[in-house]
This record gives structure tokens, sequence and C-alpha cells, in this order.
């Protein structure tokens, strides 16, 4: 199942900067923003390949963004092999770098290993690398596939991580 993340303050991490460059695995971030919002991770109809509750917040994040004078864009991939961050092909780190060099920033959404893999892309550039999710637990959930063709995760309930189990003891 995905992780299950909660955000981080990017904005004051970002703060003073010029511009950002949103990096978002599609997958983990999205399913928790799903769940989060109570509505369907994808609907393939309204949106093939494309989870509708994520493309929301990722709009959020840029007017956010976009109040504390920071310009930004988001980072896309549309092919599913490579909704997966930390599996990227090098083509995909290759284009990630070239974009990189045009902003102050890249505010990664994903697991320490999407931040790893936009941190080794963009080291040669020393551009500021900000993660924008925490990993906070494993989703353990039912998958529901509705009519007409959307899926959703149901009876969500979220196993800690073991870094988190060890910060409360």
């Amino acid at each position: 199942m995905p992780i299950h993340f909660e955000d981080t303050d990017v904005i004051s991490e970002v703060e003073g900067l010029r511009s950002a460059l949103i990096v978002p695995c599609r997958m983990c971030p999205a399913a928790t923003i799903a769940v989060r919002e109570k509505k369907p991770f994808m609907e393939f109809f309204r949106s093939f390949f494309k989870s509708q509750p994520f493309e929301q917040y990722l709009k959020t994040l840029q007017a956010r963004l976009k109040e504390k004078a920071v310009e930004s864009k988001v980072f896309g991939c549309g092919l599913y092999h490579q909704w997966f961050m930390c599996m990227w092909t090098l083509g995909t780190r290759k284009k990630l770098l070239k974009e990189a060099k045009q902003y102050d920033a890249v505010i990664v959404l994903g697991c320490s290993s999407a931040t790893v893999t936009v941190q080794d892309t963009v080291e040669s550039i020393g551009c500021k690398v900000v993660e924008g999710m925490e990993a906070r637990g494993i989703m353990n959930a039912k998958l529901s596939f509705n009519f007409p063709c959307s899926i959703s995760f149901k009876d969500c309930k979220e196993t800690p991580l073991i870094q988190q189990e060890i910060k409360k003891e």
C-alpha cells in the first residue's frame, strides 16, 4: 500500500526566493491526498491517469506560493511508469535537471527516496531542495472500483513507521 504523508511548511522554506519547481511523485502523495479529501484517487473518464484531488492540491500549493511572490511550476511526466519518482529513468532525471536550472528551489512531494532522487539530480546546480511532505506511515486500505471507472481507497488505516514509534517513546 502507499506511504501516508503529512504536509511540511514549504512556504517558510522558500520565503524570500523568487521561484520553485514542484516535483511530485504521482503515486503515494496522490493517494494520501485522495484519502484525506475523501475523494476518488482516479476517475478514468474524467481525467485519464491523473488524480483530481492531487491536481487540486498542486494548484492550491502554487497559489500559496504565489501569495508569497514565489513563482512556481509543476514538473510533469504523464507516463505511468514515471509516477514512482524513486524509479525514474535517466531521461526523466535529465529533463528535471534541465528544468531545475531555471528555479531557485525544488519542492519534492514524496518519500525520502524521492528526495534522494531529486538531490542527486540537481546537486551539480546547487538548487535548494525542500521536502514538501513527511512520511508518517503506510496506508492499509481496501481498493474500491466504482462506476463509472473510478478508483478509491476505503477503510483506510495508517500503520506508523518505526521511526515515529521511536520518537513517541
